[in-house]
């Protein structure tokens, strides 16, 4: 007997999800068959915000590649919709006038956007913002138009416009109730919402509906029923969703809101079941992700024929971070006659906490700006615990008040930790000792948890820190980038993410820093991990750099400063030469050196001849003083050298032309030896290239100074083309993840070589490394140029000037 023809019509989080879940437990039982009408695999339209504020890319919100399908072996129509069910026949219709039989089939059409019907709704500039087609319109506009409204004070709405300000546009948002997100928050917690995404930028109003539409051919503005009007130029309505019934009405599937299911997920035609935001149980249609795959979960086991539990509906929870803000609720979080509250408010830290109870049972609750106790609340509240013998206002009180105390130790093994996947605390801990799983990354792949939202990564990392112990160094060996936070670099650089962060003040506010200024620790880091990355558009803060890269000079203990020019792989010419010459002779710079690096060193050049020193040698900067390529160290090579094997010169030009001035964790040495003899010392560089017969050998993790430290052999490549290919992936995995200020052979011996290698030999990895490292050097100015040219950056070298900031000194000659 053959498989059954299992169809899905829709391939989004719910459809797919409950294929997944048949996978799992009936993995040879059908053939599978799945349309979207979108041209992409399943992606996790959740984070499609991250998209629109630039922090992330489609690949990186797809949860299952085109690769899934395949492993799978299910037949995948992208782009291609369904028109018809044929119930009598068991057959679908699709717009490509495809027929595909089914003996069983799932419908998970999701939900489509609610426009408001009103003038100007259709006019060029107006979008919805649902799938990633409405984001890229959003993306596109930003780049040509300045002021954008948002109709809708919802999360979605709230998402939207923290993107779309993300892009530099100025964003009002539209609402027409007394506070923002009502379905989600009470009162209070709304205007404490509104309080902090003013402090963003965003401009709100409140109890306006919105009643026309402005402009001839393109939206440009919007009145209000009350004949008010705003400006814009992009109008996002994010006011609802409803479920996408059409299918179902045309099909002659019963549907009133929704598609009309049954406990297990069944509409009333044999063989036809409906899950997600499509379907319609007991009178409800979901939204929610948790939910969605709690169906999805009963589906699969009902269509399998597996005993299974009735689906019976679902306690709502939502925990998340708006714009940054972390929020929680759950339940009927109202009061009412019958339903009390007890409420926490500290106003100085922004934190607001409030639980509902009728009688002794804990029915609903809200946190805002810190959610830590959310899940063992929702716990409470889906057990109906009764709480009679505890002390009421004791409960929004954590558990364990000691300092490092872990957040989850106290809970049970049955309370649910991933509220999007249904992950247990049970399960998590499962997976650490039955399947040896040590990172959040790899809990992730194992159980689901933290998957979809991500917003209950902290509790997962509880959970590995005290299971684990001292074995789960991520987190159980954080280190603050410095005193003025409890923050580590990773958890800096997420939340500069995940906020949109864009200056180092600004950082400091949000993410609560114990000292106003930071401090010359901390402030160059923040400034360094800002250009890390948003390359494009961030714009250098150069009083958080240490003096010797504001004043773009190494400052001497007399005061004075030295000039090191630009010379590619260590090579030059009488030109330049007599350039440098004239210029020592005619500002009677005491010292002329040769510096370790195979360069020229200027030393004790006054400060207020430093631009006119520039400007006569007329040689790009050498970088002597910054966290940066300094230089690429080179043999003759195979055109003069009788043992070279390799033209060492041409590479290492090659390799300081494309590199210079890129800003890294901390200064970057480079060498190219033509072959194994290593004349230009090649195995103790951060990265060095030894040739050999037929290619190269790249070194990389090596280290000349205090801490001599021999280079690791990374691979063998044939090519020139090869070198710089790797190197570019290698130089920017360093960037994005090493600390500030930690050396190649640091951060080498922390993350692994074994680690490193993995992720270059990757082709796409390391094609996506070398595109954001390109991106990176496509902005690059040379600094003495640019000074020349914007007279306003040489105040600081007239001879009154003296401005030194606190970010203190720099680094030695050190080439």
């Amino acid at each position: 007997m053959g498989k059954k023809q299992l169809v899905l019509v829709g391939n989004g989080m719910a459809g797919v999800r409950a294929i997944e879940e048949i996978l799992r437990v009936s993995k040879d039982e059908f053939e599978i068959t799945i349309f979207g009408a979108e041209p992409h695999p399943n992606y996790n339209r959740i984070l499609l915000s991250k998209v629109l504020q630039g922090d992330t890319d489609i690949q990186d919100i797809t949860l299952n590649d085109w690769n899934w399908y395949k492993e799978n072996n299910i037949q995948l129509y992208t782009g291609e919709t369904v028109i018809k069910v044929d119930t009598e026949n068991k057959t679908v219709i699709t717009d490509a006038d495809r027929i595909q039989p089914y003996d069983e089939l799932i419908l998970a059409t999701g939900s489509v956007p609610f426009l408001l019907p009103i003038p100007g709704a259709d006019k060029q500039g107006v979008t919805a913002f649902r799938d990633i087609k409405d984001t890229d319109t959003m993306l596109a506009a930003s780049k040509q138009y300045k002021k954008a409204a948002v109709i809708g004070g919802g999360l979605l709405g709230l998402e939207a416009a923290r993107g779309l300000l993300n892009l530099g546009m100025d964003v009002s948002v539209i609402h027409l109730a007394p506070f923002l997100m009502e379905r989600q928050l009470d009162a209070a917690a709304g205007r404490l919402l509104q309080n902090e995404l003013e402090k963003q930028g965003m401009t709100f109003f409140l109890e306006k509906q919105t009643e026309e539409i402005l402009g001839t051919d393109r939206v440009e503005g919007v009145r209000f029923k009350d004949g008010t009007s705003i400006e814009a130029d992009l109008v996002v309505m994010a006011v609802g969703i409803r479920p996408n019934t059409q299918l179902g009405t045309e099909s002659r599937i019963p549907v009133n809101r929704g598609i009309i299911v049954n406990d297990y997920m069944q509409t009333d035609i044999p063989h036809i079941y409906a899950v997600g935001e499509c379907a319609e149980h007991r009178g409800i249609a979901y939204g929610l992700v948790a939910p969605l795959y709690e169906q999805a979960k009963v589906l699969a086991k009902h269509i399998c024929g597996i005993e299974t539990k009735p689906y019976e509906g679902s306690v709502l929870s939502t925990q998340l971070k708006v714009s940054g803000v972390e929020v929680f609720s759950a339940g009927d979080f109202n009061e009412s006659e019958d339903k009390k509250a007890i409420k926490v408010f500290d106003e100085q830290d922004g934190i607001y906490k409030k639980i509902v109870l009728r009688g002794n049972q804990i029915v609903g609750a809200v946190l805002f700006g810190d959610s830590s106790e959310g899940s063992r609340l929702f716990s409470m509240i889906q057990k109906e615990a009764d709480i009679s013998e505890t002390s009421k206002i004791s409960i929004l009180q954590p558990l364990d008040q000691e300092a490092g105390a872990s957040m989850t130790a106290a809970m049970s093994d049955d309370e649910i930790i991933c509220g999007c996947n249904g992950v247990s605390k049970g399960a998590i801990i499962q997976a650490i000792q039955e399947k040896g799983c040590t990172s959040t990354d790899e809990i992730k792949a194992c159980t689901g948890a933290s998957r979809s939202c991500g917003g209950c990564k902290p509790l997962v990392e509880d959970i590995l820190q005290y299971t684990l112990g001292s074995e789960f160094d991520a987190s159980a060996q954080k280190e603050a980038i410095c005193g003025c936070t409890s923050l580590s670099r990773d958890e800096v650089v997420e939340e500069i993410k995940a906020k949109g962060l864009s200056h180092t003040r600004e950082i400091m506010n949000v993410l609560g820093w114990k000292t106003p200024e930071g401090c010359s620790k901390c402030r160059p880091a923040l400034n360094y991990y800002l250009g890390m990355i948003n390359p494009a558009t961030y714009e250098d803060d150069r009083t958080s750099r240490f003096v010797n890269e504001r004043m773009h000079a190494n400052i001497q203990k007399d005061g004075t400063y030295s000039v090191v020019p630009r010379m590619y792989g260590g090579v030059t010419n009488s030109q330049d030469l007599r350039k440098i010459a004239d210029v020592v002779d005619k500002y009677e710079i005491p010292l002329v050196k040769m510096t370790g690096g195979q360069r020229i060193d200027l030393i004790g050049v006054k400060k207020e001849d430093l631009p006119k020193v520039w400007a006569e040698l007329d040689m790009p900067s050498g970088y002597a003083y910054g966290k940066t390529l300094r230089t690429v160290k080179t043999c003759v090579g195979e055109q003069f050298c009788r043992f070279g094997t390799q033209d060492s010169m041409a590479l290492g030009i090659a390799l300081e032309k494309k590199f210079e001035g890129l800003n890294t964790p901390h200064k970057v040495k480079m060498a190219v030896s033509a072959c194994p003899r290593n004349c230009a010392e090649s195995g103790i560089k951060d990265l060095g290239v030894v040739g050999i017969d037929g290619g190269w050998e790249l070194y990389v993790g090596g280290n000349g100074g205090t801490h001599l430290r021999a280079g690791d052999l990374l691979m063998k490549v044939k090519t020139n083309e090869e070198v710089l290919e790797y190197a570019g992936a290698y130089l920017q995995y360093y960037r994005e993840t090493a600390n500030y200020l930690e050396r190649t052979s640091a951060w080498l011996e922390r993350v692994g070589l074994s680690h490193v290698q993995s992720v270059l030999n990757d082709p796409e990895k390391r094609q996506e490394l070398n595109d954001r490292m390109n991106e990176t050097l496509s902005v690059h100015k040379d600094p003495w140029q640019y000074f020349l040219k914007d007279k306003k950056h040489l105040k600081i070298y007239s001879k009154m000037s003296s401005r030194l900031h606190k970010t203190v000194r720099g680094n030695g000659h050190g080439e």
